[in-house]
């Protein structure tokens, strides 16, 4: 990240018909994967599994999307306080929008954050301190879950894979990272050599931020918790649908595992998400069917309830923004001019 200053955001921030086109290129997308998956001799199994879903996990899998994006909506308003209630719920909204629409996810929802929140006053400096802390503190939970179903599978306190490539990898791995990650801002500050650059200043400093919240939480962090246990819950649902079901531990160590593969810059992840996260699940024991099935399912359900709702919040900022541009300005007694701030003789 850079300190230079940006360029001002345009009054309605991000334009509207560039969502819209976003939005109905991802459908077209989406059309096409149903016609594949109806087209290919080897998919029909699967598209036979997504008919025979039983209704009623679909239902829980939408309502703990949906508790998973109101939990990020907690969890922002802990590292955002100066913003008043109402934008920064629409603000939150608009960030998980543009996760699931933009390529990049998570790195292209702050940049669109960031032109809104300052609009709101904050300077950048502070947007992005507080922007890596939030991102660096909703990947820490991340890190930790992975860690600690790692740690149930090999030491056998769950039932699942417990071999050195499925459990014991994913749990090196989530620490070495944790302990890289922690120890970069001690490195930085010891380090005697001139000018650092700006962006490793701003990064050490969002993993202050994240690691200060966790050493004083507040109620809010259960918004982080909520933000990724509700969405594994929502995958284990749909998996449930098909009418089986994975432990907990190999879940969500596949779910984990599975979202690496976005990081590849396909707009709203499809393709490249449902076979990291099939692939995952099927490594972790589940049948390749069923979990093509769930991992479509699933995917549908988290990318439109996001998107919509940061449609709507897009949709509530900008009548704010146009409110606040339409009032009319009056001025203080002390801006008049000084026959006009007293009375006639």
């Amino acid at each position: 990240m850079s300190a230079i200053t940006a360029p001002e955001p345009s009054r309605a921030g991000m334009p509207k018909p560039r969502i819209g086109r976003r939005l109905i290129g991802v459908a077209l997308i989406s059309a096409a994967i149903v016609s594949l998956v109806l087209a290919v001799p080897g998919l029909r199994g699967v598209a036979s599994n997504i008919e025979h879903l039983q209704p009623g996990w679909v239902i829980a899998a939408v309502a703990f999307e949906l508790g998973s994006c109101l939990g990020f909506v907690v969890i922002f308003r802990r590292f955002f306080d100066e913003v008043p209630g109402g934008p920064a719920r629409e603000l939150a909204w608009v960030e998980q929008g543009a996760g699931a629409l933009l390529p990049g996810g998570g790195v292209g929802a702050l940049a669109i954050g960031g032109l809104f929140l300052h609009r709101e006053g904050l300077s950048i400096r502070k947007i992005i301190e507080r922007s890596s802390a939030l991102f660096f503190l909703t990947s820490a939970v991340n890190v930790l879950v992975l860690v600690a179903a790692g740690t149930l599978l090999v030491l056998g306190v769950t039932s699942g894979p417990g071999d050195l490539v499925r459990a014991g990898l994913p749990l090196a791995g989530g620490i070495a990272v944790a302990a890289v990650v922690l120890a970069a801002p001690i490195l930085l500050r010891r380090s005697r050599s001139g000018r650092r650059p700006v962006w490793l200043a701003d990064l050490a400093a969002g993993v202050d931020g994240a690691r200060r919240s966790l050493l004083r939480p507040n109620w809010r962090m259960i918004g982080a918790l909520a933000y990724l246990g509700l969405d594994i819950a929502a995958l284990g649902a749909t998996f449930a649908a098909t009418g089986h079901q994975l432990p907990v531990a190999p879940l969500v160590l596949a779910y984990l595992i599975g979202y690496l593969a976005n990081l590849i810059p396909v707009p709203g992840g499809f393709g490249v998400l449902e076979g990291g996260l099939a692939g995952a699940l099927i490594a972790y024991g589940a049948p390749a069917t069923q979990a093509t099935a769930a991992v479509i399912v699933y995917h549908a359900i988290a990318f439109w309830i996001p998107s919509l709702g940061g449609v709507i919040g897009y949709a509530l900022l900008r009548d704010r923004q146009r409110n606040i541009d339409a009032a009319p300005v009056t001025p203080s007694p002390a801006a008049r001019p000084a026959c006009m701030a007293t009375n006639p003789a």
